[in-house]
């Protein structure tokens, strides 16, 4: 008999230091949509019309400077796009924005793009491979990697 379903990560919520210009990253950068606002101070954002993937706030951080590094906190929110051309399509906002990439990574599972959010937190954007082509040892556990990603090569799917 499998295994009942677990939970999932319904959502992520960030303190900000300037929620405009975090609305504007999430949305134009992401593709997410404003799904609601608390007047001046939060937002909730999704995709699909969910009622939020991600929430945004700046009730304890208005003008806020980042965390430094090396402390412990929030690693990276991840995005999943639903396949490789949505991804290149995400690549193409973050270059136009002139976002800079800290990161790109092929896992095996998935390929991956890492920047930072205007505030600093960490954000990755991945599609998956199909299931049935994830690497995996003798044993049959998953064999993830950490090799390059060829970005030429994503943004000619996004064509």
């Amino acid at each position: 008999m499998p295994p009942a379903p677990g939970p999932t990560i319904g959502h992520v919520h960030l303190r900000v230091s300037d929620l405009e210009r975090a609305i504007a990253f999430y949305t134009d950068v992401i593709g997410l949509e404003v799904q609601a606002r608390y007047g001046t101070q939060a937002a909730f954002l999704s995709s699909g019309g969910y009622h939020h993937h991600i929430a945004l706030n700046t009730w304890d951080s208005l003008g806020a400077t980042p965390p430094p590094r090396g402390h412990t906190g929030l690693y990276h929110t991840a995005f999943l796009f639903p396949d490789r051309a949505a991804l290149a399509a995400a690549l193409r906002r973050v270059a136009a924005a002139g976002v800079t990439l800290t990161g790109a990574a092929d896992h095996g599972v998935s390929e991956a793009l890492y920047l930072d959010d205007p505030d600093g937190n960490g954000v990755e954007l991945y599609c998956d491979r199909p299931r049935d082509t994830w690497p995996r040892d003798a044993t049959g556990a998953l064999r993830m990697v950490n090799g390059p990603l060829d970005l030429d090569a994503l943004l000619k799917t996004a064509d």
